[in-house]
């Protein structure tokens, strides 16, 4: 599902316009990249928590050349569903 088949749904289930939904979802992540900036996590319950995950600097071997390569650390998001999540996920998406 891209952006535009989201909005589209996202707006039929709400009753509020395309152009308002959007908005909405802007918004949404807007204030989740703010969060996310600051280090900190962001619960959203029954479905998961997105946080924000430092990855340590490490040697990255080019299997081809057999080069060594420093990849230097950086910040990765990192997402754990929720139980409920994970078992309708298990169940092929059927309730």
């Amino acid at each position: 599902m891209n952006n535009k088949e989201f909005i589209a749904a996202l707006s039929k289930k709400t009753g509020t316009s395309k152009e308002n939904t959007q908005k909405m979802v802007n918004a949404v992540i807007a204030a989740m990249s703010d969060t996310f900036d600051g280090g900190e996590s962001v619960t959203i319950s029954n479905f998961g928590i997105f946080e924000p995950k430092k990855r340590l600097e490490r040697i990255f071997v080019n299997p081809t050349s057999g080069q060594r390569m420093l990849v230097p650390p950086k910040i990765v998001l990192n997402f754990r569903p929720s139980a409920q999540v994970k078992e309708n996920i298990k169940k092929g998406g059927q309730e």
